[in-house]
């Protein structure tokens, strides 16, 4: 069995205070792959930069406080790849890549955008290299033998099933017309050929949502959107057993205003 976890950490340093820490000293995972880390390793305390039982390496952003994203695994793995081969992108802390026996892990930080700014325009740019990116990686892992999961925070939601309040979220970046069909690309056999592994799992489920915005009651009306992803290549998702949703129990047992999400794949 593999066990992979994905989750957006809103800062490790603030999330390791909330309770990050004991989170992965429980976990069953064998690979887990964080986003949104916003540190440099020596910035984090011991137990967060070098935990025992864990080999981790991060992808801090060229910006300081920005982005950045990490691997926690159980093994130390063939290989470490930082970024995709942009000249743009490889320094701004959102991807990083490792080979293990049979499968590539990997941890991706989509830009977010904002409609009708330069933060779009650079999520589009983002979007426009990446995907090439997942079709060459998606190719050579198959020479290698290895199959493919991305994980991340995607920061798009694909489908209406993906987001509480979809209508009146249709012209919001993580819902444009634009950013969900690119998506369908990504899950396309004749374009990117990944799978959406917990939605092939749970076809007609609405959700579950793996982010909550902090403000109001979203969490506690479980207001949320599907933007954390496990994509996988068809033959490691078809070795899926249970993809789920790592929700808390109460608002105030959150590190992070998005929930871990996991896939045990039985290999």
């Amino acid at each position: 069995m593999l066990t992979v976890t994905t989750a957006n950490v809103n800062g490790l340093r603030a999330a390791a205070k909330k309770g990050f820490v004991e989170w992965l000293a429980g976990t069953s995972a064998d690979a887990v792959c964080l986003q949104e880390v916003r540190a440099e390793e020596d910035q984090l305390p011991d137990e967060v930069r070098s935990p025992e039982g864990w080999f981790t390496a991060f992808a801090p952003a060229a910006a300081k406080g920005r982005a950045g994203v990490a691997l926690y695994l159980r093994r130390e793995p063939d290989a470490v790849r930082v970024g995709f081969g942009s000249a743009e992108f490889d320094g701004s802390g959102r991807y990083v890549e490792a080979d293990l026996p049979g499968v590539v892990v990997a941890s991706l930080y989509l830009p977010s955008g904002q409609e009708g700014t330069e933060r779009q325009d650079e999520k589009y740019r983002f979007m426009g290299e990446f995907l090439p990116y997942l079709k060459e990686l998606r190719v050579r892992a198959a020479a290698e033998g290895r199959e493919v999961v991305v994980c991340g925070d995607w920061n798009i939601a694909h489908r209406e099933a993906d987001l509480k309040n979809w209508k009146l979220n249709q012209k919001k970046a993580g819902f444009l017309p634009e950013e969900r069909a690119w998506l369908t690309r990504v899950l396309e056999g004749t374009d990117g050929g990944y799978v959406d592994v917990l939605r092939a799992l749970h076809p007609d489920l609405e959700g579950p949502y793996s982010w909550w915005s902090y403000r109001g009651r979203a969490f506690d009306n479980d207001s949320g959107w599907r933007i954390d992803y496990h994509m996988a290549t068809p033959g490691l998702a078809a070795k899926a057993a249970k993809a789920y949703v790592e929700r808390a129990a109460t608002h105030e047992e959150r590190w992070s205003d998005h929930a871990p999400v996991t896939a045990v794949y039985d290999l």
